[in-house]
């Protein structure tokens, strides 16, 4: 009776060690769960806006309680100067034009199109390294998306690979803006960190550094058709120029 109740105890502090021990396994946070779900939320939010049907990525417009745009012609020069001088992130040569486009489109704000920017920007330096060019022709104007699909082409063919995490955007400016024959453009600079590295065919890095955030600054001109009331109807941009800074 004295050795089963000893061989029972002794199987007892196994078992409580045994069920400690996977405890301590599964329980334990290795401290990549929050990045993978950030991963997930923002591919699903691509995935979504590639299906979604929209040429272009929308860029905010500003809520007017539910209620229509007023006409053009209700929108006073002072309405619009007052409008674009409160607005700091445009440069002094920037504001003439942006004076025109919120005549011409009352529902205009800058703020709400440098949001819109913002995100488009992401998303179209996030699937150039992607190779996905499905989004990129949703976003581009023709030309753009030709220079881009060739630049993939290219690396496809030597068997390369971008590994690339998109850190964020430091600054957006305004930096020239025209409404000309009832197209608007606005061009913004953007300051931004990612954390980028080129892979040859055998995984060796040939270019950029995984380890190392580096700063970008990029020139993107967008546009949009807003002649009438039908195109102004339509609050998406495309991105019709890019370049690189003096």
């Amino acid at each position: 009776m004295e050795k089963i109740d000893l061989f029972t105890l002794i199987s007892l502090i196994v078992a409580v060690i045994v069920i400690l021990k996977l405890r301590s396994v599964l329980g334990r946070r290795t401290g990549d769960e929050e990045a993978r779900v950030e991963r997930y939320r923002t591919e699903r939010a691509r995935q979504e806006a590639a299906a979604s049907g929209d040429n272009v990525v929308a860029m905010p417009r500003r809520e007017r309680d539910a209620l229509a745009p007023a006409p053009a012609g209700e929108v006073t020069e002072v309405d619009a100067e007052e409008r674009i001088k409160n607005y700091a992130g445009a440069e002094p040569a920037a504001r003439a034009g942006l004076v025109d486009i919120a005549r011409q489109d009352p529902a205009f704000d800058p703020d709400s199109f440098i949001r819109g920017a913002k995100q488009a920007y992401e998303m179209i330096v996030t699937a150039f390294a992607e190779g996905n060019r499905k989004l990129l022709r949703d976003l581009l104007s023709r030309d753009v998306y030709d220079g881009f699909n060739r630049a993939i082409t290219e690396r496809e063919a030597r068997g390369e690979q971008v590994d690339q995490s998109f850190v964020g955007i430091e600054k957006a400016d305004i930096v020239e803006s025209e409404l000309k024959s009832g197209i608007a453009s606005v061009t913004v600079r953007f300051v931004s960190e990612l954390i980028s590295a080129t892979r040859d065919k055998a995984g060796a890095i040939i270019g950029g550094d995984p380890q190392r955030i580096k700063e970008v600054t990029d020139i993107w001109t967008f546009s949009r058709d807003i002649s009438s009331a039908k195109t102004r109807a339509d609050p998406n941009w495309r991105l019709i120029a890019t370049q690189s800074p003096a």
